[in-house]
Formats: C-alpha cells, sequence, structure tokens
C-alpha cells in the first residue's frame, strides 16, 4: 500500500512524472491533500486529474487515507474527540480543542501504549503497534474536516509513547512544518521519559529535520522518585534526577526550554512539600510546570485535587522562583481521558 499523505510536492510530481504525467499533476495532488476544506478520501475522487490517472494510481494502491471514523464525540466546550479505525482493525483517538483563535489538535503516535501508568486509560490494553507517518497525519485531517478549520497547533500527547516511534514521530513533524505549513514551535511532543531517547531525539531532529524548534513536555507527575514510580511503573528504569540532567542537555543542544507536565493526583502529589521539592529539583533550569487537573475515569483509585489546593501548590511554585500555569482539562464532560472512549466502544 502505497500512502500519499505526507508526500512533498517534489514527491508528488515525482508520482506524476513516473506515471507519464506532467509535472503540475503532482502538485494538483498535493494541494488536494493538504486541503483542510476537502472531505473527500479517495483517488478515484480527485476529479481535477485525468480519469486514466486516478484509475491507474488506484489499481496500483495508491490512497490517501486509511483511516475511518468509527465515532466521536463533541462536549459542550466545543472539544472534539474522535475514534478512528485503522485497516487492521485497531482504534486510535485523536482531539480537537477548539478556541477563538487557535485549533489544538491533540495526537496519537501508537495504538494503544506499553507504558501503563496508573493514571491512564491508553495502557490498560498494552501497546498493539506503532503508528505510521500517514496514519500520524490523517488524524489532522479529521479534525479539520469535522471542524471544518485549520489546525493551527498539535500536541502529541494521545495514545502511545512517541518517542518509542521516534522515526514516524520526526516525520510527521515534518509533514505538519512543511505541507501543513505549522511552525515547530506550535508542535508539543509530550514524553514520560525513556532512558537515553531525549538524547536520541534532539540528535535525529537535526538530522532529519534540519533543527528542533518545537517544545519537548516530559510528564513528570511527581517530585521524587518513589512518587513517580507509583503512578509511572516504567519509572524504575530511569532515575528523575537523570531526566532532569538529559533535559539540561536537551536546553543546551537545542536552545529551546522544556515543559514538565504535573497531573494533580489527590492527597498523592499535591502538598506544598511537593511544591518545595518539585522547586528544588527545577531550579536554575530553563523551564517551565504546566499543571493539570485531572480526567477521572472509572478504572483507577485516583481523584481530582481541588481548584483550592492547585492554586496553593501553583503560588508555592511561583515564589519559589519556577514558571509555571495551570492547565484546565477540556471535554470533562465526554470521556476526554486519553484512552476512555477507545476502551468504551470496545467494551460496548
Amino acid at each position: 500500500m502505497k500512502n500519499l499523505l505526507g508526500s512533498s510536492i517534489e514527491e508528488l510530481e515525482n508520482v506524476a512524472l513516473n506515471y507519464g504525467q506532467a509535472a503540475f499533476r503532482g502538485r494538483q495532488i498535493y494541494k488536494w491533500i493538504y486541503n483542510y476544506r476537502n472531505k473527500k478520501k479517495n483517488i478515484d475522487e480527485i476529479e481535477i486529474l485525468p480519469l486514466d490517472f486516478r484509475k491507474k494510481l488506484k489499481d496500483d494502491g495508491f490512497k490517501v487515507s486509511e483511516l475511518t471514523l468509527q465515532e466521536k464525540n463533541l462536549a459542550s466546550d466545543g472539544t472534539i474527540k474522535l475514534l478512528l479505525s485503522t485497516t487492521d482493525y485497531e482504534s486510535i483517538e485523536c482531539v480537537g480543542i477548539p478556541t477563538e483563535k487557535r485549533l489544538t489538535a491533540c495526537l496519537s503516535s501508537q495504538v494503544g501504549c506499553p507504558m501503563d501508568c496508573k493514571f491512564c486509560a491508553t495502557g490498560k490494553e498494552g501497546l498493539k503497534r506503532s503508528l505510521k507517518t500517514s496514519e500520524i497525519l490523517d488524524q489532522i485531517l479529521f479534525i479539520e474536516n469535522e471542524m471544518n478549520r485549520k489546525v493551527t497547533n498539535i500536541v502529541f500527547m494521545g495514545m502511545g509513547e512517541p518517542l518509542l516511534n521516534i522515526d514516524d514521530l520526526l516525520l510527521s513533524i515534518r509533514s505538519i512544518n512543511q505541507d501543513f505549513q505549522i511552525s515547530q514551535r506550535k508542535i508539543t511532543v509530550s514524553t514520560v521519559a525513556i532512558p537515553k531517547m531525549i538524547n536520541k531525539l534532539s540528535e535525529k531532529s537535526f538530522q532529519i529535520l534540519g533543527n528542533c524548534q518545537f517544545t519537548l513536555a516530559i510528564s513528570l507527575h511527581a517530585s521524587n522518585q518513589k512518587t513517580r514510580e507509583k503512578i509511572i511503573p516504567s519509572a524504575i528504569n530511569y532515575e528523575i534526577k537523570n531526566i532532569i540532567e538529559d533535559c539540561k542537555q536537551f536546553v543546551r543542544d537545542t536552545g529551546r526550554r522544556v515543559s514538565f507536565e504535573y497531573l494533580m493526583l489527590s492527597g498523592v502529589n499535591d502538598n506544598l512539600e511537593h511544591a518545595n521539592e518539585l522547586s528544588n529539583l527545577l531550579k536554575g533550569f530553563q523551564c517551565h510546570v504546566n499543571l493539570i487537573q485531572y480526567n477521572q475515569i472509572d478504572e483507577v483509585e485516583f481523584k481530582r485535587s481541588s481548584l483550592k489546593i492547585i492554586q496553593s501548590f501553583q503560588s508555592r511554585l511561583s515564589n519559589n522562583g519556577i514558571a509555571v500555569s495551570l492547565r484546565k482539562s477540556r471535554g470533562l464532560d465526554k470521556n476526554a481521558a486519553c484512552g476512555q472512549l477507545r476502551q468504551n466502544a470496545r467494551n460496548k
């Protein structure tokens, strides 16, 4: 199967030339693929192309989409969550988060996840496989089609661990930047943190992208090793102090500050002692902390911290000189937590 999604203008021009067509036919395919208003998904629907050219492409296995829409949920705040099916009958999720000036696409990088974070629904069924570049990019098109507007920002915070699919991740970022015309500075890659992979991410970014301008977000969620291992079992392989050292190296290599995601879990990581501990861990480091309200799920024991506790935690970090913000959860009324829509569909 040959998926054209993710192909550059030059690559599509070569496809056209290989079929005896003029190069501009490749440019026509390019404009057709990346037009967010275009809801057609099949090669034979590219009506601007000659019929015989379309037929040859289709007969030879060319496609522009391998995903199909299985289910969608629209929350009262405008957030849309899509459950998409793959050709091998797996399911993945993506989310569109709109504001007046932007539309953020939250993308998955894998089917399932091997990390088994205790607060997350995605890891309950383990990892099935990694997504191909075209499958990652197609999520953007589905969100744009459903919301009838162009995606402006990308966060790799959906299903899966992006650093375990690093090549397709970076090829996706290349296309998001060059083909979807979204600046790298509007792209965030969120990772639980894998030993040696933070350094590999910056190294391969320069190789594949020529630079590294996207934001790295570490799902830290704890101020010490013991607490982190309690909620993220894989943390046993990666000491929190080593994560911070690797992040400092990432800043030196790229010039980009690192974000730390901190999910506020009631009675687990949300007291002021934890805030002081986190401050000491990050002091003197070019970084930013995002405090996150927890999307509760029935399958786990964790509860959301109260807003009062979160605000006290935020104030303590700020008073300690740490750049911090509170990111409110979206789509709370529509099973917005990662993996919930997929899990609910399987249980039907």
